[in-house]
């Protein structure tokens, strides 16, 4: 993991210079961006899980997380990416939206997992992120390890990565050419998900 966490720590860098805040709860905010709105950030990274709130994030979901992901959670709780074009999950601990201001957290793991999930998925699908552009959502398959996109409410395989590495290198590199320096999009009307 610590292989993907400095590529991504490389990668998010150059967006300090629109500013960083770690905030109370370890959530380093990564590119102010007034663009957006006067409180957005273009990327958050929230605070690394320990093991025991892996272990009982598990037991709230009732199914083993994929190890990869399980591993990726102890580094960061979850990921949002230029202002939640894509948003990784991670355990949610409250859903107070006033105190979040100065605790941002992830979305929740049981959402897609548990409460949303698309009827015809696989038991072997664990659900991990989502694209703001259409809702779609980011799978691991427990079985193989590889990572698919699918749409929010069908399973069926729209796009594959070998696994989480390939797939966080390949769309961070993806979405930042889709992006200008400051972080605002080169063409709001053209699609922010995988062709």
């Amino acid at each position: 993991m610590n292989n993907i966490a400095n590529f991504m720590i490389s990668e998010l860098k150059p967006y300090e210079l629109y500013g960083t805040i770690t905030q109370e709860n370890g959530t380093k905010l990564i590119g102010k961006a007034p663009h957006i709105a006067p409180m957005a950030w273009l990327h958050s990274i929230f605070k690394g899980l320990e093991i025991n709130d892996v272990k009982i994030t598990e037991s709230e979901l009732n199914t083993e997380i994929p190890e990869d992901y399980a591993e990726f959670l102890t580094f960061s709780n979850g990921l949002d990416l230029f202002t939640g074009t894509l948003s990784l999950f991670g355990r949610r601990t409250s859903f107070n939206r006033v105190a979040e201001i100065n605790a941002r957290q992830p979305f929740a793991l049981s959402t897609a997992n548990i409460y949303e999930k698309p009827s015809n998925s696989n038991k072997n699908y664990f659900f991990i992120g989502s694209y703001n552009w259409d809702g779609s959502l980011v799978f691991i398959n427990k079985l193989n390890n590889k990572v698919h996109r699918c749409d929010r409410d069908d399973a069926e395989i729209l796009n594959s990565w070998t696994d989480l590495t390939d797939f966080l290198k390949t769309e961070i590199v993806r979405l930042k050419a889709l992006h200008n320096e400051n972080g605002t999009e080169k063409n709001p009307e053209e699609s922010t998900i995988p062709n």
